[in-house]
């Protein structure tokens, strides 16, 4: 484990490496006795701190749904992080690369809660009951560590959550089966990645309900209005300076951002 020292200088250089758009060393080379447990206390203490300097916390983000993601990053559950209204992007909007240190995007389904929910005892159907709409979503992910990463240094890194764009036709969560929702991601004119929204944990409601329990464990209540990235279901994709991302969700319709 970290000490409070230790912790604070794992928070300054993530916010440093954020302010200067400039990858930071590892914290796992750093602090080789780092725990999962000071990993989500670095991540809470940099929200933290922008919430101080005025940001507003809007939702979480759940990430490593897929078990082949988990097994890369060599835990047996997925991890998360916070959503901020700094985070909050247009849809189609033209977005600065400079903004970020290694911009990447995966499409993903957000729920925004009708009714607060927390854990324990969270399930599927709760899920549903509590979501007020299901959205199409992109989220731009960033490292603001360097590459070589152990999921201490992800976690601790808000889950390399950075941006975020809702599009499309939002949808209540019993008018379609959310399990089969599909996407193509979309570079510029070429397809990417394709996948199902199954490939999170099953059913994208489920990592709303890990999220719940997860943090009903520290007296943390997923509130009304709040929205819930529920993990991606394609792998990433590389944002270049002049690229368009583009999630194409069929009947749902479509989000994009464009990187200048």
């Amino acid at each position: 484990m970290m000490n409070e020292a230790e912790r604070q200088q794992a928070v300054e250089r993530l916010l440093q490496a954020e302010k200067n758009r400039k990858q930071a060393t590892l914290l796992s080379d750093s602090f080789p006795h780092i725990q999962l447990e000071d990993s989500y206390a670095i991540s809470s203490a940099v929200a933290a701190h922008k919430i101080k300097e005025g940001a507003k916390l809007i939702g979480h983000k759940v990430g490593l749904t897929s078990k082949a993601m988990q097994a890369s990053s060599k835990i047996d559950e997925p991890d998360y992080g916070h959503l901020l209204d700094t985070m909050l992007i247009a849809e189609g909007a033209k977005v600065p690369h400079a903004n970020f240190c290694l911009p990447r995007v995966e499409v993903e389904l957000a729920f925004v809660l009708g009714e607060s929910l927390k854990g324990p005892g969270i399930g599927l159907v709760d899920v549903l009951r509590a979501t007020e709409y299901v959205v199409p979503a992109l989220e731009i992910v960033d490292a603001r560590l360097v590459d070589q990463r152990k999921i201490y240094d992800t976690v601790a890194d808000n889950g390399a959550a950075a941006g975020l764009v809702l599009g499309g036709r939002p949808i209540r969560p019993l008018d379609v089966d959310l399990r089969w929702v599909s996407a193509l991601m979309y570079r510029n004119s070429d397809i990417e990645e394709t996948g199902v929204a199954a490939g999170v944990l099953g059913h994208p409601a489920l990592g709303v309900a890990w999220l719940a329990n997860k943090l009903g464990q520290h007296g943390v209540t997923l509130e009304k209005g709040h929205i819930i990235l529920s993990g991606s279901f394609t792998r990433v994709v590389f944002a270049r300076k002049g690229d368009t991302l583009f999630g194409d969700f069929g009947p749902l319709g479509s989000v994009s951002v464009q990187f200048v």
